[in-house]
């Protein structure tokens, strides 16, 4: 999966930002409530005002992201 998200990440430098949050950390811990994930990897995609726009929890499919940013 991390390589995926890290192409992801490359192809969409400048326009998407990627945060990765692991659990099993005080942050992750805090954040995990707040937004209603309890488990990984889960892939939740925000739009420029903060609004979720969908969530997978697995296999993240990166035309699904592509997509959303059309």
């Amino acid at each position: 999966m991390k390589p995926i998200v890290d192409g992801l990440e490359q192809e969409f430098a400048g326009r998407l930002l990627f945060i990765r949050l692991n659990i099993q950390e005080t942050v992750g811990r805090e954040l995990a409530p707040v937004y209603h994930f309890e488990y990984t990897p889960t892939f939740i995609f925000f739009d420029a005002q903060g609004h979720e726009i969908w969530r997978t929890v697995g296999e993240l499919n990166p035309q699904k992201v592509r997509d959303s940013l059309k």
